[in-house]
């Protein structure tokens, strides 16, 4: 599979988005790859998380391949988003964590693709919108639906009204992220510096820094219980759709189930402390 490339640290896999030359947009051909591993994935219990992230320096995912979309036929177009909106639910209700690791552009159908993930890290150059609305039309992989629901409703009518690209520091403020990783304390690489050259070491050492923090907070995730988190997982995305009371009953449940499928001496030790 060209369009990606998959690394394993441990316990964790990193899957990398992989046409550059196209700020890693997304085709057929890598939805196709994309929906396949993470098929593969769910059989593995060596693996327990996911780091997605995206070739280079400049760019997470820029959303649709454009080139590609252009010529499409209605008919295509919505083949085309059934495949995507397939690919991002897999990833939202995938039974292990599934981190963003966001170097660069996440804008359209890539800041979607950070949407449908459980954790947002971003490094201090990225810029993250969807902007679809310039072009006249509204987000369609799930913008109105996640980000509202992830960062409030007035917030995600702003943005998606708008059309504005914001900073990763503005996208943090507004719990759109859960982290913003810099270079240094002294030597922050600036948004307004995006453009200068793929092959600027600063840029390097930034790419490779977002890496090794989204396997630090992954590992912090991966010493837990696999089954725990898979449940834990579920629970909260119930949470979304169904009422509290409901919410609640699934949750006692939840955890009878944890605490039969637990080591009790394990339990116990752990209460003894």
């Amino acid at each position: 599979m060209t369009n990606l490339i998959v690394e394993i640290d441990s316990d964790i896999m990193i899957v990398k988005l992989n046409r550059p030359e196209v700020y890693n947009a997304l085709n057929l051909e890598l939805v196709s790859d994309l929906s396949m591993i993470f098929n593969t994935i769910l059989n593995e219990d060596n693996i327990k998380a996911v780091i997605l992230t995206g070739i280079g320096n400049k760019a997470f995912c820029a959303g649709g391949d454009l080139n590609m979309v252009i010529d499409m036929t209605p008919i295509q177009a919505e083949k085309y988003a059934y495949q995507v909106h397939n690919l991002l639910n897999t990833i939202e209700n995938f039974e292990k964590p599934v981190i963003a690791a966001i170097n660069g552009y996440a804008l359209g159908g890539g800041c979607q693709l950070a949407l449908a993930c459980d954790l947002r890290i971003a490094s201090s150059n990225a810029k993250i919108g969807q902007p679809e609305v310039t072009i006249g039309i509204p987000p369609g992989w799930g913008g109105t639906q996640r980000l509202a629901r992830i960062i409030g409703i007035s917030k995600a009518k702003e943005l998606i009204f708008t059309g504005k690209i914001i900073s990763a520091e503005e996208a943090k403020k507004i719990n759109l992220l859960n982290t913003v990783i810099y270079l240094d304390n002294n030597k922050q690489i600036q948004n307004a510096e995006i453009n200068k050259s793929e092959n600027s070491e600063d840029y390097d050492l930034l790419r490779l820094k977002l890496i090794k923090e989204s396997l630090k907070i992954a590992k912090t995730i991966t010493i837990n219980d696999a089954f725990a988190i898979k449940i834990i997982k579920s629970l909260i995305n119930k949470s979304r759709d169904i009422n509290i009371d409901s919410g609640l009953t699934l949750e006692k449940f939840g955890n009878l189930l944890c605490l039969t499928s637990n080591d009790k001496h394990k339990i116990r030790n752990l209460f003894a402390q």
